[in-house]
């Protein structure tokens, strides 16, 4: 199933990329106060056009929609059946995090998405290692969590999950205990593993950690200023 990603710019002239990739051509039509259509079969691109739009153009970019993505349990449960790695990618861009892998290559680590951010004065980035399941769940997935987090001296674990957590892995959960922030302990406590289900975020709720403000998880494009005054007809 196609993506399209648009905006809802008022100027006559469209601006129409079919296969879009990381968004250069919707880029510089924004840029130009075109009308844009981006179309592309992966999630995976549509999240790298939306943070390039947002990085570029912070504070006056057009407003865009993006059809084709699930906005409900059932549509989330439609994309898992048919695909379960545009699933997985939808649902991380969800947490925002970064996938780990290309999923046509390398071995399972037992990490579907990385976030990162700074909450100390080292200089070195803290991460959160994701999980998606589209599946059943059960207690030992959590137990497999903790295991990564260790073994990637993670600061948080989460687990993104279709369907409802139960109440065992809620408690294996809670047993990890909190992670304390050198900076942010104020804002916290913040649960060591957490579990969120599609149904939760699409409702509103977040991963519990150190402000975003300091997220350096996806390499932030260039700002850049419009072009001054709109564009004449195209020929």
């Amino acid at each position: 199933m196609e993506r399209i990603i648009q905006t809802s710019s008022k100027e006559k002239c469209l601006i129409l990329d079919p296969f879009c990739g990381c968004g250069t051509t919707i880029a510089a039509a924004e840029h130009l106060h075109r009308r844009w259509i981006g179309i592309d079969i992966t999630h995976l691109a549509v999240t790298l056009m939306k943070r390039r739009l947002e990085d570029h153009f912070p504070d006056d970019l057009s407003p865009y929609e993006v059809i084709g993505d699930p906005k409900d349990l059932g549509g989330a449960q439609a994309l898992a059946n048919q695909d379960k790695f545009q699933f997985e990618w939808w649902a991380l861009d969800l947490v925002g995090a970064r996938p780990a892998q290309d999923k046509k290559k390398g071995a399972d680590t037992g990490i579907d998405g990385f976030i990162y951010f700074f909450d100390d004065d080292t200089g070195k980035a803290k991460q959160v290692v994701v999980q998606v399941k589209g599946g059943a769940v059960h207690s030992s997935q959590i137990r497999d969590l903790k295991g990564v987090l260790g073994r990637e001296k993670a600061a948080i674990g989460v687990l993104v999950t279709l369907q409802p957590a139960t109440k065992p892995m809620r408690e294996e959960a809670a047993a990890a205990g909190f992670y304390d922030s050198p900076l942010f302990g104020h804002l916290g406590p913040f649960p060591k593993l957490q579990i969120l289900t599609i149904e939760e975020l699409l409702h509103g709720k977040r991963i519990e950690m150190p402000p975003r403000g300091a997220d350096v998880t996806f390499k932030k494009a260039e700002k850049k200023e419009k072009k001054k005054g709109a564009q004449g007809e195209l020929f």
